[in-house]
């Protein structure tokens, strides 16, 4: 899970899909990173640990990290909250190796649709639980895919 920051939508989506993998007792290893270094070491959001605890699991021991492309041989599937953090990421596969692997993670939900989940860091907490719902949706879909492989 890729985000800007690593702060607010991608711990978000990693706290999501790390719950549903347990409730659907499948093996499988989520993470998340930033494509910028600003917040490395740093806790998600404080509104994002909130949105998370009120829906019932907890992302406060995650710490930020900057994507290194090291990820792309350690993960399978490289799901990006927007197009920006696509191009970014892609740019880091300059020979082109991994593309299959990322993905915009709201196509899950609207194929082909190229939406981006909207960053709420400079927004209330209603914009935190918007991409909640965006990314619960997503991780759904992730989850149906992986319990057919």
């Amino acid at each position: 899970m890729v985000c800007l920051g690593n702060i607010c939508r991608s711990p978000l989506a990693q706290g999501i899909l790390e719950k549903k993998i347990e409730t659907h007792n499948l093996n499988a290893i989520v993470d998340s990173a930033g494509t910028g270094s600003w917040h490395i070491g740093n806790p998600p959001d404080i509104r994002s640990i909130e949105t998370a605890n009120n829906n019932g699991f907890s992302i406060s021991n995650q710490r930020a990290r900057q994507f290194k492309k090291l990820d792309f041989e350690d993960f399978d599937l490289i799901y990006v909250m927007d197009k920006t953090n696509l191009n970014d990421i892609s740019n880091l596969d300059y020979n082109n190796n991994h593309s299959a692997k990322i993905k915009l993670i709201l196509n899950e939900i609207y194929p082909s649709s190229n939406m981006d989940v909207p960053d709420p860091y400079y927004g209330n907490e209603s914009g935190f639980e918007i991409v909640y719902d965006l990314l619960d949706k997503a991780c759904d879909k992730i989850i149906s895919k992986l319990n057919n492989e």
